[in-house]
């Protein structure tokens, strides 16, 4: 690692990665129209969901999913209903977004593919891993 980049800090690490990693699966899913970010919500909204539970599905906050539900409502590949209760907003994809859905998934298990081949099979399944055990440690707010 080059020492200008090098850093202590394991957030600057993972979202150094991250952005690195983004870019690799945005760059596969560009031909179906699709950022990873709409092809993570897409695949996390099969059936009507509340907007909380989708949003903690994503390991993200409610504004920011509103904000990138914006343009997947505007395509036709999501709609909105409203629950029993007024408040509550469901999340569903469409059949539009179902037949995205099933023209990116080749796109994305090439961006997987390409990353595998790149870092190898094994460390890959062991850093989904271990990137699932920090997710976990972190929601309990425990010490591992």
């Amino acid at each position: 690692m080059d020492p200008t980049t090098a850093s202590p800090c394991t957030c600057f690490r993972l979202r150094r990665a991250s952005r690195q990693l983004s870019q690799i699966y945005d760059s596969h899913l560009a031909p179906a129209g699709l950022s990873l970010n709409a092809y993570s919500i897409l695949r996390r909204a099969p059936t009507p969901r509340q907007l909380g539970d989708l949003a903690d599905a994503l390991g993200m906050d409610r504004t920011t999913l509103t904000r990138n539900l914006k343009p997947l409502l505007l395509a036709g590949w999501l709609q909105e209903y409203r629950g029993h209760d007024a408040r509550q907003r469901l999340i569903a994809i469409t059949p539009t977004g179902k037949a995205i859905l099933r023209r990116a998934r080749p796109l994305w298990q090439r961006a997987q593919t390409h990353i595998e081949n790149t870092f190898g099979t094994r460390p890959t399944a062991q850093l989904n891993t271990l990137l699932d055990q920090l997710d976990h440690a972190l929601t309990e707010g425990t010490p591992a």
